[in-house]
């Protein structure tokens, strides 16, 4: 079993920060983005979508998709649980956790595909309209999340989950599109001070 890395980007973040929390030691490979190598032919018979993390299995079976590989290592280690305890927690955790993927982490990774320079070999075309929308629709999405954590500790309720580490990684994604933590945002940054002193955050 190996884990394709990439470093400090979100994605990958997601996974390890998932396997940290769980204790979970995975070989880890990391690709090569100064030379492209997620673009190779190579890389394409691994992975037809370009983009990591993947997790090959000694069967030669490669999984793409962070949330498809944390399902994974959740069915085989199934403590401490981060997807949801009952059929209800899961549905929560689910939700809030794709909406931060589709209202927050997809804004912020748009903004920063269509404005950085260093995309644009891949990000073709890039349309900087559409990169400052993004940075708006991001800050729409935290007000939301701002209001919801004055009334719970953490994303998706009283506890840490996926969600939670979704979230932590898209906040610190913003820095790379230059996005702004608003100072009124006081409920987001005691939430983000409070995930990201768990020893896991530096995974």
């Amino acid at each position: 079993m190996e884990l394709i890395d990439g470093g400090r980007a979100p994605s990958p973040r997601r996974v390890r920060i998932f396997l940290a929390e769980k204790g979970i030691d995975v070989p880890r490979r990391q690709i090569d983005f100064s030379n492209w190598e997620q673009m190779s032919d190579a890389f394409r018979t691994i992975n037809p979508m370009q983009r990591v993390p993947v997790l090959l299995l000694d069967d030669g079976t490669a999984i793409s998709e962070t949330m498809a590989i944390c399902r994974y290592f959740d069915a085989l280690y199934p403590d401490p649980n981060l997807l949801g305890r009952d059929a209800r927690e899961t549905a929560i955790i689910e939700m809030w956790n794709r909406r931060v993927e589709l209202n927050f982490y997809g804004a912020v990774s748009s903004a920063f595909r269509h404005l950085s320079p260093a995309m644009a070999p891949s990000e073709q075309p890039q349309i900087a309209e559409w990169g400052e929308a993004n940075k708006a629709k991001a800050l729409a999405f935290l007000a939301i999340l701002d209001r919801e954590l004055g009334t719970r500790q953490f994303v998706a309720g009283d506890r840490f989950t996926v969600a939670d580490i979704t979230t932590l990684c898209t906040v610190d994604f913003m820095r790379a599109p230059k996005i702004e933590l608003p100072a009124d945002m006081k409920n987001v940054k005691r939430w983000h001070e409070e995930v990201s002193a768990r020893p896991s955050a530096r995974a």
